[in-house]
Formats: C-alpha cells, sequence, structure tokens
C-alpha cells in the first residue's frame, strides 16, 4: 500500500489503530458525512487539543481538509502547533465523533444507545433535574467541567439552577502549584523561561507536557543564551534528556531537596536580603525551620548528592535574579503537595527573582498596565452581569470555606463528588451534569468512580465522544468541536497586555451545538432562560469591547493582539524603556524600577513565607516544612505517571491521528528489575496493588529507577466497545487510592504497586 499524506488522512478518518469499530449511534458514521463546508481562508482562532488554548490559524483545503498552523501574531507561540494541535482536523470528521444526542436504552455503562432530538433531551433533563431539586435541592446537583472557556456557561447555569457545587478538573492536575501561589503571594505567577541563564526543574516536562509558549521558552533559552538547566526527575523523560544534568530523584522527595537549596541559599549567605527585607513576611520563622534541613540531610531522604545540591545552589544563586526554579504541573504527587510548592517558590523568593527577567512575573492586565502608563495602552475587557442573579445558599459539599478555602477560584475538590454520593458527606448528592471532563481517568480509583455513577439518579454529560464517564450518563449532548464554534475574547495577557477570540473555521457537522448554546437552552427548559439574556456570541463579544466593533474586528481579524512595551517591574531596561514610551507614565523609583509598586494579595501585602492565615486553615502548616510521607509498602515499587507529547492527559486517546501515533502506554522498568522478576521488553506483565490491577507490557530501560516503575496516563479504557484506542494499556486511575491532600485538596498520584509477568 502507498502511504502518502491522502492515504493517511483517509486511514485516519476512517480508521482505527488497528481494528474496525461498529457504527455507533449519533456517530458521524451513522450520519454518513462527507464533504466539509468552510472557510478557505485563513481563519484566525484558538486550539483546544490541550488546556494551552494555543492561537491558531486554520482553513478548509479543498472541502476534504483542514489545514491548521500557528498565528505568526503571537510571537511566543513561534507560529506554530504541537503534534495535537495539528491532528485537530482528525477528530473533526472521525466517523466515531458523536454528532446527535443520544439517551441510554441499555444499563449505565453498557453501550446502549439511542439517537433523540435536542429537544427530547432538553426536556429529559429538565424533568429529572428540577423534580430532584424539588425533592433534594439544587444543592444535590453537581455541575463539572474542564477548565477555561468550557466552564464558565455550565457553571453559570448551576448558579442560576441554585446548586454552589460546580468543579473544574483542577485537583487532579494544576490545583496544587495554583493554591500555593495564592498562599505565597496571593495570587498565580507566570515563568520567564526564554530570558532564564539557569533553570532547576522538578518534573515539569515541558517537552512532553507540551505548552508551546513555555516550551519555546525554554528551548531558546538553552539553545540560543545557554542557559543550564537541571532536572530533579525519577525517570529519564524528555525534559531529562535535554538537561544539563538529571539526577533520578526517589519519587515524592522532591520537596526535601527544594528544602535543602533554601536551607544552602540561606546559611551560605547567597539569599537577596534587600528583596527579603522590603518584600518578604515570614522569613525569620522559615529561616529557623529550614536551618535543619542541609543537603546531607536530603541526601539520605532523596538519593541526591549533597555536594551536588550545595553546588547546583551556589550556581543558581550565581546566575540570579535571571534565574529560576520551576513550580512546576503535575509531578510526583504525595499528601505534601502543598509544601512542595510552596518551598519550589520559596527557593525563588530568596534570589530576589520576582518581577525580573529570568524569573517569575505577575500577569499584566490592561487596567493594571494603563495605570502604570497614564494612559489607555490597552482596551479592558467587560464581564456580563446579570440583574437578579442568585446566589446559591447551600454550603459546598467540599466545604472550601473552610481547609480547603485557596483552591475555589481553582475550581474546587472535585473528587469529593464521590465521598457526597456513595457518602453523603456533608451531604448526599442525586445528579451530575459534565462537560468535557473524564473522571474515569483523571480521577483516582476508578471503581469508586463507576459506583458513583451507578448509584447517582440522574447523569448528563457533554462532549465530542463517548468517553469512558460519558458511557455512564443517562444522556449524551454532542458538542461541536473548536473549529465549528466561536467564543467569548479570552484575556491572555503576560508581560503586556493581549487577548485572542476564538471563531469557526468549519460549518457545523451533523447536530452538534456549541457548549454554549448547549447550557443556554437548557437553562430556557429548566426555567431560568432568564439568566441567559445575550442572544448570541456576538452579543457577548460586542459586550466585552463595549460596542467597539473596530476593535473586535481587528481581534477577529488578526486572532492575536496586543498592547504595549513589555513590562518587568524590578527590569530597570524594561522600566526606561516603558517610562520613555508613555510621556504620561509613573515616576519611577530612584533605582530606575517600580519595585515600589510591587504589591501581594496577601493578609500582610508581602510575600508569606509564613503565613497565619494558613494556619487557621490548616493548623501546624503556617509555616513551610518537611513531613515524612509512606506511599507504598516495603515490597511494593513506586508507581509514578505523566505526560506524553502527542496525547492531552486522557482526552485526545481517542482522536484518529494521535491514536494512531500512540495507542497504549507500556510499563517502563528498570533492567535490574526486570531481572530479578523475569521480565522483558514486550512482555505482557500484570500491575497491581490493594486498589486495583491492570495488564500491560513492558519496556525495559535504564530510564528510570530500579524502586519505581512508570506508564503515560491516558490508556487502558475499559469500556473499549467504544474507544478506537484507549482500551490498550494501562488504566493509571485504577491503581491510584483515593487520598486528598491537605490545603491543596489534591488527588494523590504517586503510590506502591507489585509487578508479575504473565
Amino acid at each position: 500500500m502507498k502511504l502518502d499524506r491522502r492515504t493517511f488522512i483517509k486511514g485516519a478518518g476512517a480508521g482505527t489503530a488497528g481494528c474496525a469499530l461498529a457504527t455507533l449511534p449519533g456517530s458521524l458514521a451513522a450520519l454518513g458525512h462527507s464533504t466539509l463546508k468552510g472557510s478557505a481562508e485563513s481563519v484566525a482562532s484558538i486550539c483546544e487539543m490541550c488546556s494551552t488554548r494555543c492561537p491558531i490559524s486554520a482553513r478548509v483545503v479543498n472541502g476534504k481538509n483542514v489545514s491548521i498552523l500557528g498565528n505568526k501574531n503571537a510571537k511566543s507561540y513561534g507560529g506554530a502547533v504541537c503534534a495535537r494541535g495539528g491532528a485537530g482536523h482528525s477528530q473533526l470528521y472521525d466517523k466515531q465523533r458523536i454528532v446527535k444526542p443520544l439517551k441510554r436504552v441499555g444499563e449505565r455503562g453498557e453501550g446502549k444507545w439511542a439517537e433523540i432530538e435536542w429537544e427530547e433531551a432538553y426536556a429529559t433533563i429538565a424533568e429529572n433535574l428540577n423534580k430532584i431539586k424539588a425533592k433534594h435541592g439544587a444543592e444535590s446537583v453537581a455541575f463539572s467541567s474542564k477548565s477555561g472557556s468550557l466552564s464558565g456557561h455550565l457553571f453559570h447555569l448551576a448558579k442560576a439552577f441554585g446548586s454552589p457545587n460546580t468543579f473544574t478538573h483542577a485537583s487532579t492536575c494544576p490545583a496544587g502549584y495554583v493554591v500555593a501561589a495564592k498562599a505565597i503571594f496571593g495570587g498565580k505567577v507566570k515563568r520567564d523561561l526564554g530570558n532564564s541563564k539557569y533553570i532547576i526543574n522538578f518534573g515539569h516536562n515541558l517537552y512532553e507536557g507540551i505548552n508551546m509558549s513555555e516550551t519555546r521558552g525554554m528551548m531558546n533559552a538553552q539553545m540560543e543564551k545557554g542557559a543550564k538547566l537541571v532536572v530533579f526527575e525519577p525517570r529519564f523523560s524528555i525534559v531529562a534528556d535535554k538537561a544539563d544534568e538529571w539526577y533520578p530523584i526517589k519519587p515524592g522527595t522532591d520537596v526535601a531537596v527544594a528544602l535543602a537549596i533554601c536551607h544552602t541559599l540561606i546559611e551560605d549567605d547567597l539569599y537577596d536580603k534587600a528583596f527579603v527585607a522590603e518584600f518578604v513576611s515570614g522569613f525569620a520563622e522559615f529561616a529557623k525551620e529550614v536551618k535543619a534541613y542541609t543537603p546531607e540531610w536530603a541526601e539520605s531522604i532523596s538519593d541526591v548528592p549533597a555536594e551536588d545540591i550545595r553546588r547546583i545552589t551556589h550556581e543558581y544563586a550565581a546566575a540570579a535574579p535571571h534565574a529560576l526554579v520551576d513550580f512546576g504541573h503535575r509531578s510526583s504527587f504525595t499528601t505534601e503537595e502543598f509544601e512542595m510548592r510552596r518551598a519550589l517558590y520559596a527557593a525563588n523568593v530568596l534570589v530576589g527573582n520576582i518581577e525580573r527577567k529570568g524569573g517569575l512575573y505577575f500577569g499584566k492586565k490592561a487596567s493594571k498596565y494603563n495605570k502604570f502608563a497614564g494612559d489607555k495602552v490597552a482596551p479592558t475587557l467587560a464581564k456580563p452581569g446579570v440583574e437578579g442573579m442568585p446566589k446559591p445558599k447551600a454550603k459546598r459539599i467540599d466545604m472550601v470555606d473552610e481547609q480547603y478555602a485557596l483552591i475555589w477560584s481553582s475550581g474546587g475538590v472535585y473528587q469529593t463528588i464521590l465521598d457526597a454520593t456513595l457518602e453523603a458527606q456533608p451531604y448526599q448528592l442525586h445528579a451530575w451534569v459534565m462537560s468535557r471532563t473524564n473522571p474515569m481517568q483523571t480521577m483516582t480509583d476508578r471503581a469508586r468512580v463507576v459506583k458513583t455513577m451507578q448509584k447517582l439518579d440522574f447523569v448528563v454529560a457533554c462532549d465530542i465522544y463517548i468517553s469512558e464517564s460519558a458511557a455512564y450518563a443517562d444522556i449524551f449532548l454532542p458538542e461541536s468541536t473548536y473549529l465549528e464554534r466561536d467564543e467569548e475574547i479570552v484575556d491572555k495577557s503576560g508581560k503586556n497586555p493581549a487577548y485572542y477570540v476564538r471563531q469557526k473555521v468549519v460549518e457545523t457537522i451533523g447536530n452538534t451545538k456549541p457548549s454554549w448554546l448547549i447550557w443556554k437552552e437548557l437553562a430556557n427548559s429548566l426555567g431560568q432562560g432568564q439568566f441567559f439574556p445575550w442572544e448570541n456570541m456576538e452579543t457577548l463579544q460586542l459586550f466585552q469591547v463595549d460596542k467597539n466593533v473596530p476593535l473586535l474586528n481587528k481581534i477577529k481579524s488578526d486572532g492575536w493582539v496586543s498592547y504595549g512595551e513589555p513590562l518587568l517591574l524590578r527590569e530597570p531596561e524594561m522600566v526606561k524603556q516603558f517610562a520613555n514610551t508613555y510621556p504620561n507614565a509613573i515616576a519611577t523609583d530612584a533605582d530606575d524600577t517600580y519595585a515600589s509598586h510591587l504589591s501581594f494579595k496577601t493578609p500582610s501585602g508581602k510575600i508569606e513565607l509564613s503565613s497565619n492565615k494558613v494556619e487557621k486553615m490548616a493548623p501546624g502548616r503556617g509555616v513551610i516544612k518537611y513531613r515524612e510521607v509512606t506511599m507504598k509498602k516495603a515490597d511494593e515499587l513506586f508507581f509514578i505517571q505523566g505526560k506524553v507529547a502527542v496525547h492531552t492527559n486522557a482526552a485526545t486517546q481517542n482522536v484518529p491521528m494521535l491514536a494512531s501515533l500512540m495507542s497504549d502506554n507500556a510499563v517502563w522498568i528498570h533492567p535490574i528489575t526486570a531481572g530479578l522478576l523475569n521480565i522483558s521488553s514486550g512482555d505482557k506483565i500484570r500491575i497491581y496493588n490493594d486498589t486495583g490491577s491492570e495488564e500491560g507490557h513492558a519496556l525495559v530501560t535504564p530510564g528510570i529507577r530500579p524502586d519505581t516503575v512508570f506508564a503515560y496516563m491516558g490508556c487502558g479504557s475499559k469500556n473499549k466497545e467504544l474507544a478506537r484506542a484507549t482500551g490498550k494499556g494501562v488504566h493509571c486511575g485504577n491503581l491510584l487510592p483515593h487520598v486528598t491532600s491537605p490545603v491543596t485538596g489534591m488527588n494523590l498520584h504517586t503510590t506502591g504497586v507489585k509487578i508479575a509477568k504473565i
């Protein structure tokens, strides 16, 4: 067979990664669609093949395919897309994609569906949810969504309905670093990787869990500016491969090394005393705590040589302030996630890299930027408000106003849906409405998620595919892909204000709808339509720009617009350039910076290395400290997971082109360990513990610690009759115990397992 682009696309569109699938009711295959209708001219839009949501330029080619490229106006993204972004067209016309509403006609999870019309779907949902509301209260319905643009309209519906229980995927992925940043800085911070001269990385694998802007920034820092990269990670990942130094740290001991770095910075008199004195609260308490955390102590815990910890710290301090410790994303989680992330932030604070090139900084949205400029350099966006919008009266099931108070803006403690359903803690849940989220894969203890789905009175899923979780829904609502819908303007400000917008490239295929319209129309059926007064998406966009049509047209035309000069408040050259550009700019400090204007939304108004607020929330945790954790039994191996460059967590394994690139997740095992177990590469193995058991195959490699095994997440789906590729491999969530970390509310993503050859 001749393998060229045409035959490859044909195979991806119709095919499976090695197997034929039956036609599903409501699928594109059942509809028999073949021709694409849309713009032959490039349309600026936003990708959604991962949560980064890069700016793109896309067009329909000959009515058969879609070309997806990067948007050249977004310079930090390099005008390019990653493998996932380039495969978006494969998702668009995938024959397994669902394009009509469905209702369940068999048992939950059985895979038996019947096509219905939207009116019936809405009526069925409204009847069930209103009945549950009348009997048990609106709070007995949980609403969950992938974060970002997909969550706002669903959560607006939840509020109108009267439920406080809204959740993103935060506690299964990014909440740890967000919560820690709120505790220390009062809000999120960003990394200036592209200008860094020295980067210390604790498993934030930007060369596999790709964020186009940050990945390119780190790559440019290494390749063009000679930055040194030091990686602490249990396996030889791609980012470890590209590092100057790699240390196979013992899983879960990152916090020990981070605290030893802080110890060395203080004890060896390497920290920025002036910065600490002016901007930091709680330093004395923190310094007292870390005095015992020597590099020798950290070596005994982490297996990282003390002499290397000390040397690396000195090198890092010498490169400061144009140096940073990456605060990470989804790494080896333990119950001490909060302390680990705070320790990583502390290592940055001590060298005074805040608002400096190559360090950490705060996003400069238009309102703040314009105040510094003394002029309206950038337009500000308005947020639509609805008169009379009700406020839910019941408490949230995750009790975020207490121990987890810092997590709310990040999406709540997602897994408490399971506790509230199975154990009525703090009260009983009866229904779950989910949008583009797959808790069967992303939550821990899959069996517990299944029990939750089976116990609920009613489940609604809105998605593109019948995912492992959507298979348990009573009603399935087919959402349009990102190439088929318009959405609000999004603020993407960094060192200066920036905006971009998603626009329709292809006419809607089948009978799908954008989620914002789905929730608006469902609100009408629920009797809450008055809280969705906007007629269409353009109405919302015009509201955002205060009816400034030329501005809206520019954002739509360019796709990415940025305003003004990049600004870091403590970088003299940048501040000087800023002040020279804007005649009405506020006066600079004596040192030619805006350091005196640097502020933090913490109780003290400073960076807090010790927090009274945290102490009240979680006694004993006010000061960052080390606590020993046990993650496995003596006869078990550590089990860790991570991202791969061709997939997004558990969201893309069924996309044809990406499934063709990777449809399985081999288990990495060290040769010594494999030898003891008589296992060779390719052997079928069983990986198991007290939580669950999985079958997969081995990849024997020296790129993993002997006491550790690894698998990429997102594979091993249990509803194999619905899946192209996700039924292959190891289901990581089926091996992870249901444990929630203090303060951050995070799932536990490191555990112990045993391995046996089959």
